[in-house]
């Protein structure tokens, strides 16, 4: 890897964006996904290039697999796939609301997509919690009571998992669009009955892409695409992640920068599972962002090692692999004095939450006890972001909850949060009074 001309870099990282034939694909995909991933990007924001229907267990839900077209954070096309589901039923007058989930963590690798399991249209699964059954954290939250309330669900796997390209993990401006443009995705399916209204919901790096999507007015509003004048609603995140939130403002200088990303990486590297989410972060950002290299980071060892990892294997097998190779030595794949530090600093801001004043209003979700996403970085955005006239909500929740009991101990309250949104009650600004 060390001799790996810069220019080869530069046209790779280029081409991964464009074209989804050209991928760092090696595990085995399933037919509709290698199909996809043989597919030019080509077609209006949200248009479903491929779609197949699949059963349910969901009372009262008919559910497909599909594909459509999206755009990263430098405006190249891309290809997401997902899930599309909806009631069954004759289509109410006025059309059903659509309801936009991003997924947590699940990796990096193609076959990563929660849309790819076995019966993939069911509750979260959640790995940590007793009651899981799988290996990866897939399901929808709430997918029944949406069903039960006429919604309609689009949840997006993200660009680069199963539909080509790379991956770009930890850029919440480009997952963010992923999210706007599974909306379009159903909205354009006629069998959906979808109308315009819709919210957005995630976690963990789904709370990052919700409200990185919050902050894209112009993104949203843009016409020409498979299904215009969305009229989003609210956007609720749990646990959001936003690498921006403790970065300098403004014009970042190199001292700065060295400061910032060495603190963001100690941030994340106090465990092998934390290191595990800052080095898929810094694959997804190279990803998106050919100016940079691996290699400004990780030793030779650390390139070859984490390529290989991120190009296979699915969260939460990337730290069992780290760990069965490197135990505690893992911190033998990093550099001890990094370099282009100032561009990767830049790429964070870039990729994470714009400050642009949300369209509609925010709320986020956190536990106490949450060290995978520290409380700090959500407090930091909804300070910031009130500034500019946000309405951002900020709710801890009962007890001492971590990352991964956020989603089903927040769900009573954002469950009404949202029916409050789509049956339009009034909302007062959840800002903190100065």
């Amino acid at each position: 890897m060390k001799k790996t001309p810069s220019l080869f870099v530069l046209v790779l990282g280029t081409v991964l964006g464009i074209f989804s034939s050209v991928v760092n694909a090696n595990p085995p995909m399933q037919p509709f996904y290698a199909a996809v991933m043989k597919m030019a990007p080509e077609g209006k924001l949200g248009q479903v290039i491929k779609q197949e229907k699949i059963a349910t267990s969901v009372k009262g839900a008919q559910a497909w697999r599909v594909a459509y077209i999206s755009s990263d954070i430098s405006g190249r096309k891309t290809i997401a796939t997902g899930l599309v589901v909806a009631p069954i039923g004759v289509i109410p007058a006025g059309g059903r609301p659509v309801i936009s989930w991003a997924h947590g963590t699940t990796g990096t690798a193609q076959n990563c997509g929660p849309s790819q399991v076995y019966d993939p249209v069911v509750p979260l699964n959640q790995y940590f919690m007793m009651n899981g059954n799988s290996w990866t954290d897939y399901g929808i939250p709430s997918i029944e009571e949406w069903i039960k309330e006429g919604y309609v669900i689009a949840a997006t796997d993200y660009q680069g998992l199963g539909g080509g390209g790379r991956h770009q993990y930890g850029v919440s401006a480009t997952n963010g669009r992923d999210a706007i443009n599974a909306i379009r995705a159903a909205g354009s399916m006629k069998e959906t009955g979808a109308n315009k209204k819709a919210v957005v919901y995630g976690w963990s790096q789904g709370g990052g892409a919700t409200i990185a999507a919050a902050s894209m007015p112009e993104y949203i509003k843009q016409k020409g695409t498979a299904f215009d004048d969305l009229d989003i609603l609210g956007f609720v995140a749990m646990a959001p992640l936003d690498l921006a939130a403790a970065a300098p403002k403004g014009k970042i200088s190199q001292a700065q920068a060295d400061q910032y990303f060495v603190g963001t990486f100690k941030e994340f590297s106090d465990s092998i599972f934390n290191f595990s989410h800052a080095v898929m972060g810094y694959w997804g950002n190279q990803a998106a962002f050919p100016n940079l290299q691996l290699s400004d980071i990780l030793t030779d060892e650390g390139v070859k090692a984490i390529n290989q990892i991120m190009s296979n294997k699915c969260m939460h097998v990337v730290p069992d692999t780290l760990n069965f190779n490197y135990k505690s030595n893992f911190m033998k794949l990093v550099k001890p004095n990094p370099s282009n530090t100032l561009a990767w600093s830049e790429a964070f801001v870039k990729g994470s939450i714009a400050q642009v004043k949300p369209l509609a209003p925010v709320q986020v979700y956190f536990g106490s006890a949450d060290t995978t996403v520290p409380p700090p970085m959500h407090l930091a955005y909804q300070e910031q972001i009130c500034k500019l006239g946000g309405n951002i909500g900020r709710t801890q929740l009962p007890g001492a909850q971590d990352h991964f009991t956020t989603p089903s101990v927040a769900e009573p309250m954002y469950l009404q949060w949202i029916k409050d949104r789509m049956a339009g009650k009034p909302l007062a600004n959840a800002c903190p009074q100065r």
